[in-house]
């Protein structure tokens, strides 16, 4: 399992959506499947979706949270006929932010928002080799701007396995409302790669709950430690979900809850929602308790 997986939260229609995804990245499959009942938005649907052997989590659960471009996917691509084979797909109902064309970093990219407003940064480099097909970009935008930095060396050092892959700041005259900004950064947390970038741009643009991270614990110590750990200076909500000091969204989840979602009866389900929704930090004990509470 991956430790950390990226969260997307959609409005509804989660077979139009997988089917949509399915379409544009070639050998992509459903892994995975629920629903739960009886929450705050009524009946949710949930979706395992692996793109390029890579898990992405998918909730369709309203009211409708808007995505926007401060989290994007960067693909990297194997070939200039790949870049331009998933352009075709997604630009057919997708808004253009960066044209297709060469750049000094790529032979090919652009950037893009598909039809239900996820970003998506389609490139190839011969010279640039990603070390990871999909790797999720934070874009530190508004008040933020600045602290891309900052978030690399705090991601690093809360992380166990974690590591600086590298830093690149603007240079003067690339952009004189951002020098000494970073121009793009990777870092690898438990075996997952993702880069940071400050806003290029003046933006009024903030990370929002539509996209969050999953950190999959395996003990309660582990809860209690990513809690601790990135509540501090952030906010605590609820049903494991947490925004941290930049205001980006994490969720603390108990592996243990898989199996209780995936292999529970309908009553066994029904309780472990009804009590996981009274929580913000999961007490695996509790949830263990009520799963298998006798009827």
């Amino acid at each position: 399992m991956q430790k950390i997986t990226p969260f997307l939260w959609f409005e509804n229609d989660m077979k139009g959506i997988t089917d949509f995804y399915l379409s544009v990245f070639s050998g992509s499959k459903v892994t995975g499947n629920g629903s739960l009942e009886n929450t705050p938005s009524g009946a949710v649907q949930m979706a395992t979706l692996e793109i390029f052997g890579q898990n992405f989590n998918l909730m369709t659960a309203g009211p409708y949270l808007p995505f926007n471009p401060t989290v994007s996917f960067i693909v990297s691509c194997d070939s200039i006929e790949e870049v331009d084979d998933l352009w075709t797909k997604l630009s057919k109902t997708g808004k253009i932010l960066m044209e297709l064309s060469s750049y000094p970093f790529a032979e090919k990219y652009g950037w893009i928002q598909d039809q239900y407003g996820v970003s998506w940064q389609i490139m190839f480099s011969a010279t640039m080799k990603a070390p990871q097909k999909i790797t999720p970009t934070l874009m530190f935008a508004g008040d933020l701007c600045g602290r891309a930095e900052e978030a690399v060396n705090f991601y690093t050092g809360l992380f166990h396995d974690a590591k600086v892959d590298y830093v690149v700041k603007y240079e003067a005259g690339e952009n004189i409302e951002t020098k000494g900004t970073v121009k793009h950064a990777g870092v690898t947390l438990e075996n997952f790669h993702i880069s940071l970038m400050d806003s290029g741009k003046q933006s009024s643009l903030t990370f929002e709950q539509a996209i969050s991270f999953v950190v999959n614990c395996d003990t309660q110590e582990e809860v209690d430690y990513y809690w601790e750990k990135l509540t501090d200076g952030g906010k605590e909500i609820q049903c494991g979900w947490l925004n941290d000091k930049f205001g980006f969204p994490w969720q603390i989840v108990p592996t243990a809850m898989e199996r209780m979602m995936s292999q529970g009866s309908k009553e066994q389900i029904a309780r472990v929602t009804q009590a996981f929704m009274q929580m913000k930090k999961f007490d695996i004990k509790e949830l263990e308790e009520v799963y298998n509470q006798v009827s």
